[in-house]
């Protein structure tokens, strides 16, 4: 018989504590659980008692977790979440399918005129109603690392040589490519200006790091996703590493163009899972209608 160290009082108590690291503070989880600070601060201490640490300091200093707390709040947060799916993979045993489908996706995919994301969605809300998509944007390492702790069930992002991480469902294909601004000589309309050794603005991702490794461009400043580098690039004072279909959107305002001898890396949009998490019927069933939609756009059907 599987017997529990922590009784129902305890779970609610995590689920507590789990939300203040979340938060960063008691002040901040205040709003967002609509508690007191005292009910707040009375479920951290009953854990803290139960586990027998101290699980964060709170003071004058600030709110910050001990290396207990760090370790606490993963393991109770993955807890937590497998508990969650008890009743959504009950459901499924009767042809129900019910829960949240948390989905990360890397940002501009749907700029692409490949990505058939939208009408996956559309489809997965008529065959499975009871599904509650979760849509969030974030970058490539932050998918990877909401996938390694279970904040999302599929990301949706570019593969890379090397990239055998996890397991990927090829949808489509994306192209980068260095580009800089076109500018032109005062008074004169017709002729661009040509300019040399512009350095490449700099974001932690692996075409860049080739790119750079090569020697042909010197590092530039740092940017935080593709509208910052794009903003950059704008200037005409940097180039950039950009996907093709992104700098189509943003032509009609700001005129880039390829880099004489800029090379192309080209790399399928996946949908990626972790092979370490048991999947669920409605991640397989929305893997399936992704599968299928990107499948018949590849056929012209």
């Amino acid at each position: 018989m599987v017997r529990l160290d922590l009784d129902e009082r305890d779970l609610r108590s995590l689920r507590v504590f789990c939300n203040v690291a979340e938060a960063g503070g008691f002040a901040a989880a205040e709003r967002l659980l609509h508690m007191s600070k005292a009910s707040i601060s009375r479920h951290v201490r009953e854990v803290e008692e139960r586990l027998g640490v101290r699980l964060c300091e709170r003071g004058p200093a600030g709110f910050r977790l001990t290396p207990e707390g760090e370790v606490a709040v993963k393991l109770a947060t993955a807890a937590l979440r497998s508990l969650e799916r008890i009743r959504p993979e009950i459901d499924a045993v009767h042809g129900v399918l019910s829960g949240p489908l948390a989905v990360g996706v890397v940002e501009h995919a749907l700029g692409h005129p490949d990505c058939k994301l939208p009408q996956a969605i559309a489809m997965l809300k008529r065959r499975a109603p009871n599904v509650e998509p979760r849509i969030e944007v974030l970058a490539f390492p932050e998918l990877n690392q909401a996938l390694r702790e279970h904040r999302v069930d599929i990301a949706i992002r570019g593969r890379y040589p090397g990239d055998d991480e996890f397991d990927y469902l090829p949808l489509f294909a994306e192209t980068h490519r260095i580009y800089g601004a076109v500018r032109r000589e005062p008074g004169n309309n017709a002729e661009p200006r040509s300019r040399r050794g512009l350095p490449l603005v700099y974001r932690a991702h692996p075409y860049v790091d080739s790119v750079l490794a090569d020697g042909a461009y010197e590092r530039g400043p740092e940017a935080g996703g593709l509208e910052a580098i794009a903003l950059l690039v704008a200037t005409g004072d940097y180039v950039g590493l950009l996907p093709s279909h992104y700098v189509q959107l943003i032509g009609k305002r700001y005129e880039l163009r390829v880099r004489r001898g800029s090379p192309s890396f080209s790399h399928p949009i996946c949908a990626v899972t972790d092979p370490s998490r048991p999947s669920t019927h409605r991640a397989d069933l929305f893997l399936s209608l992704l599968d299928e939609f990107h499948l018949r756009s590849a056929i012209g059907a």
